[in-house]
């Protein structure tokens, strides 16, 4: 499974560093490939630096690619802010996403 996700940030700052996590529902089978600036930070879960963020902007495409221990029917895949660089975010809504991801080889984008 490949998961490329581009942190945005909806303003009104800037934010000069964030993280976000990972997490998968199933383990992933032996190492994660990574972009520079993430780390696992546990079994089913990977913390990646998303760098400086412009308000009203994109930030740089984070890449994750993992083989799943198991063949699953489903697997829920979260993302979510881990650290918003210590400003004040107006709207926390989008802080979190959950997708149920389906073994169809299909390509999902949200």
């Amino acid at each position: 499974m490949e998961v490329r996700l581009t942190p945005r940030d909806h303003g009104p700052a800037a934010v000069a560093e964030a993280s976000v996590r990972v997490r998968w529902s199933v383990g992933p089978a032996g190492a994660v490939t990574v972009s520079p600036g993430c780390a696992r930070s546990g079994e089913r879960t990977v913390v990646c630096g998303t760098g400086a963020l412009v308000a009203g902007q994109a930030g740089e495409e984070i890449r994750l690619g993992v083989r799943l221990r198991v063949p699953a029917p489903e697997v829920t895949l979260e993302v979510e802010t881990a650290w918003n660089g210590g400003v004040t975010d107006p709207d926390r809504s989008n802080d979190r996403l959950r997708v149920l991801v389906l073994p169809t080889g299909d390509e999902y984008s949200f």
